[in-house]
């Protein structure tokens, strides 16, 4: 069948996931992918087709996403950016007529499938906010933030025809169309063997945290620092610190050889450390519900430690729950990528079957 494949460029997440998909789709249909941000190049190396689109960016400071300043960057953006997206959208609907839309969280091939009344795949681990029930107690003194995250994560892709949602935790389910799957993970996260360790591993999506270097060295345990200085070519020592520049292979070693995990709460990063069984400490960004209530789940798997600000105390009391987190790891399972892989086969075949008729036929959540 003929698939768009829509994935959304905020964060590498997306695009490192959505790989492992797409190389399992093209071997058996003709996919065309549009994407935006950094991970257009990440997959334009890896697979034709690619149509490279505008997207929504968010701006750092420190530890916290800054609302006002993501407002301003985007609608400057979108001045150059919309018209480019009409111009992708007629170009394929001339050169490609696509049965299927899948989504990662991405807009333009969701609204490209609700225009030609085309079947939609949600597959993205945020749907678990909107799609499934979490006990009061999880959520209190998160309860405005979660009300309007779940407003705005059912605003994104409503009415799909089946939503995939990957998780490494586990909550009741509230509506139909909803399948839960294990985390997609890339095949060498599948392939790494995961062995005991002296050094942290600690990944940042920003540059502007600061005060981290400072809390790492109090620490005194070696620390393989990724992120906060890409500038580097090579790495850079200073004291018990080791910034590096991103490698992917580098990059995993790392972390299977690692004694903990220090990064916000994206959820990638945290189920490739869960399932190579790394305690983490989370800590998530300000403004990002969706990374609070991964750190909330995992905190209560006993998986890891969840705190709003990272302190030089905060660090000493994980490194000392460590041997705790690392017993709990071990009753994880999962098998590789399989039932997401067949969950995904399943759906597809169902939405080309009902293709044309889906949406007179599919209830409103």
């Amino acid at each position: 069948m003929r698939i768009l494949y829509g994935v959304v460029g905020e964060g590498m997440g997306h695009a490192t996931r959505s790989r492992v998909l797409l190389e399992e789709l093209t071997k058996k249909h003709e996919v065309h992918i549009v994407v935006s941000g950094r991970a257009q190049d990440y997959l334009a190396r890896r697979f034709q087709n690619v149509h490279g689109i505008w997207g929504l960016t968010l701006a750092y400071e420190g530890n916290s996403v800054k609302k006002w300043q993501t407002v301003l960057q985007n609608l400057t953006g979108a001045v150059k950016g919309w018209p480019q997206n009409v111009r992708q959208y007629f170009e394929l609907v001339d050169d490609f007529k696509p049965d299927v839309v899948v989504s990662d969280f991405e807009s333009f091939s969701y609204l490209f499938a609700r225009t030609h009344r085309l079947p939609v795949i949600s597959v993205d681990n945020m749907q678990v906010i909107n799609r499934c029930q979490h006990e009061p107690s999880l959520l209190a003194g998160y309860e405005d933030s979660f009300e309007t995250s779940r407003a705005i994560v059912k605003a994104k892709l409503p009415g799909a025809f089946h939503y995939l949602v990957t998780t490494f935790f586990y909550p009741p389910v509230r509506k139909r169309r909803t399948t839960l799957a294990p985390s997609i993970l890339r095949p060498e996260i599948i392939e790494a063997r995961s062995e005991p360790g002296e050094h942290l591993l600690v990944y940042q999506t920003s540059t502007t945290n600061t005060a981290l270097p400072d809390i790492l060295k109090a620490a005194g345990i070696p620390c393989r620092v990724y992120g906060l200085r890409r500038d580097l070519t090579e790495d850079l020592v200073d004291g018990n610190l080791t910034y590096r520049p991103f490698s992917e292979k580098g990059f995993i070693d790392d972390l299977r050889t690692s004694r903990g995990v220090v990064a916000s709460g994206g959820f990638t990063l945290m189920s490739e450390a869960v399932y190579l069984r790394k305690p983490v400490l989370s800590i998530p960004l300000e403004g990002q519900f969706e990374q609070i209530i991964n750190a909330l789940y995992l905190e209560k798997l006993g998986y890891g430690m969840y705190v709003k600000t990272l302190t030089v105390d905060a660090l000493k009391e994980f490194l000392s729950r460590v041997p705790r987190c690392q017993q709990a790891l071990q009753g994880y399972e999962q098998e590789g990528n399989t039932k997401m892989l067949t969950a995904l086969e399943e759906q597809l075949a169902l939405a080309y079957e009902h293709r044309g008729h889906w949406a007179m036929e599919m209830a409103q959540d």
